[in-house]
């Protein structure tokens, strides 16, 4: 059984610059692919191609749009896109195999995705052939598609559990014959970024070719190993929005993209402000509902309650937020629940154009509190607005009665 492919090698010390300038790094987005292999997802034909057009609106530099040999509405669809005439490159995904890629081609397309498995135990438990046959596979696939004046990819599956000496082989011999990148896939998610970047540092340095990070989030690392990976010298990263993909999916377009930007202080250009947009409509076309906590896009990712947070935020944004909600195409909200203070209180009631009065803020907090408890969650705006009014008329009744 071959070791685990980041204990084949001597440990790399990582560094914190990244080995390319921003300009060079590229999204290749595979939402209509990757993302569609999600059980149970389905695209209509028109959501395909909408989803095509936001993506390229957004500025994706690839789109990986399906997979031409399925034939029928596939094929129809993807022959649509690829004569849009988008400024994205429009990529398909194919086996190995000459049918494949001649169906891409009667599409239009103008890049090509050639994937092979790398490791033994899918050559030997999948496929059943040999190294000999997968190098010699991949030889004829891409010498074909180069003939044809297409942009190639060869994607190693599951290279992640390959032998290196092999994975390098397979490299080799796909750039030997043209290939354009190599696509490394974490096809089972099982790295962590320490051991992504040593991986995609060694095959950096050895090859002259580009290098594209396809993870997988089984144990919830993939935008951090594709992170790890473009630091490491990769230059492609495939995503898809939402993290939509096989088992746990794939890295988030709007994960990488902001986690690029904020940490790692690499702005590739994107129309980030449309993000939500794009996310809400890929959910919806996808029928997977949005969590409230996903990162970068959930409707809870600019909300705070907490009485110590919702003060910091008020006073000044960046205390707890890292970018602005609008850059993402969200708004910021302050929910009033158990962990409110009294500041919340009062700037909600300045959002209805109402000034409290002393006392009034700390009398609703405790009913609001309660409320919160009661109904475990945190509070509508009408509700507030029946405590006040509630408050205001026990308050008349008093003065009425001291009035008497």
């Amino acid at each position: 059984m071959t070791k685990p492919i980041h204990e084949q090698l001597d440990s790399f010390v990582l560094g914190g610059a990244f080995r390319h300038p921003e300009e060079v790094i590229k999204i290749d987005d595979t939402t209509l692919r990757d993302g569609e292999q999600t059980a149970g997802v389905v695209f209509a034909n028109e959501e395909k191609v909408r989803i095509a057009r936001l993506l390229d609106e957004i500025g994706v530099d690839q789109i990986e749009v399906g997979i031409p040999a399925m034939g029928g509405d596939e094929k129809k669809t993807i022959r649509h896109i690829a004569g849009l005439d988008l400024n994205a490159s429009i990529l398909a995904w194919n086996r190995a195999v000459i049918s494949d890629i001649q169906h891409s081609i009667d599409c239009g397309v103008n890049a090509v995705a050639i994937s092979m498995s790398a490791s033994d135990i899918h050559i030997e438990h999948k496929l059943k052939k040999s190294r000999k046959w997968v190098l010699d596979s991949i030889k004829e696939a891409v010498d074909f598609a180069k003939s044809r004046d297409l942009y190639v990819s060869v994607n190693a599956e599951d290279a992640s559990r390959s032998d290196l000496d092999f994975l390098t082989r397979f490299a080799k011999t796909a750039r030997d014959h043209g290939a354009d990148r190599l696509r490394f896939c974490d096809t089972i998610g099982i790295l962590d970024p320490f051991d992504t970047y040593n991986v995609i540092s060694y095959l950096h340095k050895l090859l002259d070719i580009d290098l594209e990070m396809h993870t997988h989030n089984d144990f919830g690392m993939a935008t951090a190993n594709a992170i790890a990976g473009i630091k490491a010298g990769a230059t492609y990263v495939n995503t898809t929005v939402n993290g939509l993909g096989e088992r746990a999916g794939n890295a988030a377009l709007e994960e990488v993209v902001m986690a690029l930007k904020y940490i790692s202080h690499v702005d590739l250009k994107l129309k980030t402000e449309r993000f939500r947009e794009l996310s809400e409509y890929v959910a919806s076309a996808s029928s997977r509902k949005i969590p409230v906590w996903k990162p970068i896009v959930g409707s809870h990712v600019f909300a705070h309650e907490s009485g110590i947070h919702a003060d910091g935020v008020i006073k000044n944004p960046l205390n707890y937020e890292v970018f602005s909600p609008e850059e993402v195409g969200l708004e910021r909200q302050i929910v009033i629940g158990k962990h409110s203070g009294r500041r919340s209180i009062e700037l909600k009631f300045d959002e209805f154009g109402i000034k409290l009065e002393e006392g009034e803020s700390a009398a609703i907090l405790k009913q609001a509190r309660k409320m919160a408890v009661e109904t475990k969650r945190g509070l509508f705006e009408k509700e507030l607005m029946f405590i006040y009014k509630g408050l205001k008329a026990g308050t008349n009744k008093e003065e009425a009665g001291q009035g008497g």
